[in-house]
């Protein structure tokens, strides 16, 4: 498979632009369901979130559909990887596995300043489950504070996969790659407009990819020539695994529309109801960058791109809660 789709999904600058101005705010993962195959959660990063979130999220996102889960900070940037057995217990108790057939691959990111040590990587790695039944059996290591808060069933013992993005120029080491190889853990190819650096090497049998800008970080968008040559490179990867791309330079809303942009180069379509054989007309509408509308074309009700009906049986998740998207940079 080659699923692309966009880091996180909540937003407020997308308000009024990818998403219509008369969607409610709980239906904006709903409707990113309909124009994507895969999104990541961006939510686990900050804070250990809630069972009924993610069965919430479940229900809201087709048949089909994966998510991508960001491992906590707390693991990868407080605590530097050391002491980490019950926080990561915690983490798959919190209620990722209520995802079920949509978890997709973990996505755990050093900080900038984490050296590579091998040693601790190597600790990290083992301790790392790669089904469904060793992340439950991690879960149920859980500490006191999980309580009332946690989820520890699995309806089915699934493969788990896992990536790691880097920062540090340390990591540029073939010990770290054959590390990698070793433990069968995806090296994110990260392109952060030259700021961290940035690894082509296959090191599983899948290949994770975050775009978070062509030319600034987080806010350029990526040109048709450069999604050209993202798009010559998933072909190659598609040839030895799966591939997942995450677009992450979302401060100027580039990221849903360059996603999309780069399905189309790629001949891919996500229709939101698993029957329907193409995207809707209106998701290939949504290719249209924002800048090519006049006024006209984007006031209240005219704008040819917005027209969305809500799902048979899709349910609301929760309100207020701290969901996929989020301003803070990661």
């Amino acid at each position: 498979m080659i699923r692309i789709g966009i880091s996180g999904w909540r937003y407020a600058p997308w308000r009024g632009v990818f998403y219509p101005e008369d969607l409610a705010q709980r239906r904006e993962l709903e409707y990113c369901g309909t124009h994507f195959s895969t999104v990541e959660i961006n939510g686990s990063f900050y804070s250990l979130q809630r069972p009924e979130y993610y069965e919430a999220w479940y229900r809201d996102t087709p048949p089909g559909f994966v998510f991508a889960v960001k491992g906590s900070r707390y693991i990868t940037h407080m605590l530097r990887l050391t002491s980490i057995e019950k926080p990561l217990a915690n983490f798959y108790a919190s209620g990722i596995l209520a995802l079920k057939d949509k978890l997709g691959p973990f996505l755990w990111q050093f900080p900038e300043m984490f050296h590579f040590k091998p040693e601790r990587l190597e600790a990290f790695f083992r301790l790392l489950p790669r089904t469904t039944k060793q992340a439950l059996a991690l879960a149920r290591k859980r500490d006191a504070r999980m309580t009332g808060r946690a989820r520890l069933a699995i309806d089915a013992n699934r493969r788990l996969r896992h990536a790691v993005e880097v920062r540090h120029p340390s990591f540029i080491d073939d010990a770290f790659i054959s590390l990698l190889k070793k433990h069968r853990i995806g090296l994110v190819v990260a392109d952060t407009a030259g700021r961290w650096p940035k690894l082509f090497e296959v090191t599983a049998d899948f290949v994770y990819v975050r775009l978070h800008g062509d030319k600034v970080i987080y806010t350029s968008g990526y040109t048709s020539r450069a999604l050209d040559e993202w798009a010559a490179r998933i072909r190659a990867w598609h040839r030895q695994g799966d591939v997942y791309v995450y677009f992450d330079n979302d401060v100027k809303v580039r990221a849903p529309y360059d996603a999309q942009a780069l399905m189309r180069k790629l001949g891919l379509c996500w229709p939101g109801d698993a029957d329907m054989p193409r995207l809707p007309a209106v998701a290939r509408r949504v290719l249209r960058s924002p800048e090519s509308l006049g006024p006209r074309a984007r006031a209240s009700g005219a704008d040819p791109r917005w027209s969305f009906k809500r799902r048979a049986g899709a349910t609301r998740p929760p309100s207020g809660t701290r969901t996929g998207g989020t301003p803070v940079r990661r």
